[in-house]
């Protein structure tokens, strides 16, 4: 079953995303660092606000603002660049 289509609406949402198999997302510390980066990177080009945020080391949980209807344009920036990072380590 696939998921469900996020919601397209601006305001508030819970974006969470977790390693395949639950295996970890971060490895060592500038692995965290990085993808603070990303997350910069694509609040600068996507205009959201973060309130809250909770690196684990197998999964991430963001807490953003958006002004627009762009949160799938946001969840694909951070996903995939930080995706292409990792596999790339």
């Amino acid at each position: 079953m696939s998921r469900r289509p996020r919601i397209e609406q601006a305001g508030f949402h819970h974006l969470i995303n977790r390693g395949v198999a639950r295996t970890n997302i971060f490895l060592k510390p500038q692995d965290y660092e990085k993808f603070l980066q990303i997350v910069l990177e694509a609040k600068e080009r996507y205009d959201f606000i973060v309130h809250s945020l909770c690196l684990m080391s197998n999964h991430y949980h963001l807490l953003l603002e958006t002004k627009q209807e762009n949160l799938s344009l946001i969840a694909r920036q951070i996903n995939s660049k930080y995706a292409q990072y990792f596999n790339k380590e």
